[in-house]
């Protein structure tokens, strides 16, 4: 770095001696040498190959200038595939698969589902990845069956750290904490699947069963009949980590909103109607509906799929607008139906950020506009920003830590291509050299991060360069 100062003076004098020169080519070949290993394992150590991930990836990074770019997405995209999936044929006969988080050797419906997400357009040019697929799906909804309420599941009945949680523990459960998103994850998946594949043999019994499943949870803890058979106790010092009042959670005065008692993080919720997540009800609930009339033909069961949807939706316009002084209307984060309203966003998907990208929210809804300047602002009290960048964290790291994944979703909800490269530039200068996405980065020293490994965050980075390529937006990328 010490060179780059006299590089410049002497540029500025309209000089270029021969030893500066020498000296910008050799930095230039170091450079250039170092993003050209890869940091993907060998091919033999890779859990999953795909010849179409691999060819989107080879076409991609011919298209990219940017030679850092086109390294990270290169490592980043496959991280799913070639690090955290294992597929296999199970005993039903039918594609299985089980999905790692990362660095935590379980599946969590929710991440395993936006892990293998951007794989679903590429289905269709290998037989293998669609079966992968496919195997994710038929696990999800075996999941759901085994047990609505939980967030996370075991590679089998093997138990582990949290049996000794206060709920209905089953040792195929790895944790069970109720998050509304976690049912929705599966259905926003599995709905892609059948658009792009054609294929709806996946929504056999087992779909059935598990939709069924979703429903009576839902409506369980829309909490019209009191608190409902879930709770949730744990022995900790973190106080995000349990429930409190007896593992029910904070009173909620019931309006229709379904509560989640805990959020995406996997934190508890403060007021237990999430609102990103309700959001995220209403547009999978619709999805459901559609696979249930035209699939399965069951209009009965896809009726009250949209019955429910309507409600939510409904509640939602009643309940979680709050008339802020300074943005206007914005859409609350939690809300309790007493009328209290917690503004903030989290930085974990479902968020109010994301709704454009997960949910049928208008990207030009005025709320959502004026929700999206709240949240990206000092009025956030989850918005940090500092030397080494800008974003939203949350409590489940704490202050000062900033999650790439808003960086990300601030990046898929802009129309803005000034903002987008912006969050680019940022997300290729806070990998630490790595070349990989992490869980968060500390706002003044992306050198200090949390996970190393988290693939979610590796594979929606390589989704978000694959939407700007398709988006026509390939100038940008290369303008960086």
């Amino acid at each position: 770095m010490k060179k780059y100062p006299v590089i410049i003076s002497l540029l500025l004098l309209g000089v270029c001696s021969a030893s500066a020169a020498e000296i910008c080519q050799s930095d230039n070949t170091a450079v250039v040498s170092r993003y050209n290993e890869s940091r993907r394992p060998q091919k033999s150590d890779r859990l999953f190959k795909s010849v179409a991930v691999d060819n989107k990836i080879a076409g991609i990074k011919a298209m990219l200038t940017n030679p850092k770019l086109a390294w990270m997405f290169e490592n980043c995209f496959p991280n799913t595939i070639d690090t955290t999936v294992h597929y296999r044929v199970g005993e039903d006969g039918k594609h299985d698969t089980f999905v790692y988080t990362g660095d935590i050797h379980a599946m969590w419906l929710r991440d395993s589902g936006a892990q293998v997400w951007p794989y679903v357009q590429l289905a269709n040019e290998d037989k293998a990845l669609k079966d992968m697929l496919e195997g994710v799906i038929r696990r999800q909804f075996k999941c759901i069956i085994l047990d609505p309420y939980a967030n996370a599941f075991n590679d089998g009945p093997t138990g582990g750290e949290w049996m000794s949680d206060f709920t209905e523990m089953i040792p195929e459960v790895h944790e069970r904490k109720w998050e509304i998103d976690s049912l929705c994850y599966p259905i926003r998946l599995a709905y892609e699947y059948w658009r792009v594949t054609g294929d709806a043999s996946i929504f056999d019994e087992d779909w059935l069963q598990s939709i069924a499943k979703v429903l009576a949870t839902f409506k369980e803890q829309q909490r019209y009949e009191g608190v409902g058979s879930y709770r949730f106790l744990r022995r900790t010092d973190r106080a995000l980590d349990t429930l409190n009042n007896g593992g029910y959670g904070a009173p909620v005065k019931p309006c229709g909103l379904i509560v989640s008692s805990f959020r995406p993080s996997d934190d508890a919720t403060t007021l237990q109607f999430l609102v990103p997540s309700n959001f995220f009800a209403v547009s999978s609930l619709r999805k459901a509906a559609e696979i249930l009339e035209k699939v399965n033909k069951d209009v009965a069961r896809a009726d009250e799929c949209r019955a429910l949807a309507d409600e939510v939706e409904s509640a939602l316009k009643e309940h979680a607008v709050y008339n802020h002084p300074k943005f206007g209307e914005i859409y609350a984060f939690e809300v309790d139906g007493f009328g209290n309203h917690l503004l903030m966003d989290d930085s974990n998907a479902p968020s109010l950020l994301s709704l454009p990208y997960l949910c049928d929210v208008d990207i030009d809804d005025p709320v959502y506009q004026n929700t999206r300047r709240f949240v990206w602002s000092d009025s956030n009290p989850y918005f940090f920003k500092g030397e080494a960048g800008e974003g939203i964290g949350g409590p489940h790291i704490g202050y000062d830590m900033v999650w790439p994944m808003s960086i990300m979703m601030k990046a898929f909800t802009s129309s803005d291509d000034d903002e987008i490269a912006d969050c680019l530039r940022m997300l290729l200068a806070t990998d630490a050299g790595t070349g990989f996405i992490h869980e968060s980065f500390n706002k003044d020293d992306a050198g200090n991060f949390t996970r190393p490994w988290f693939a979610w965050q590796n594979t929606l980075f390589g989704e978000l360069i694959m939407k700007l390529v398709n988006d026509g937006k390939l100038d940008l990328l290369n303008s960086l």
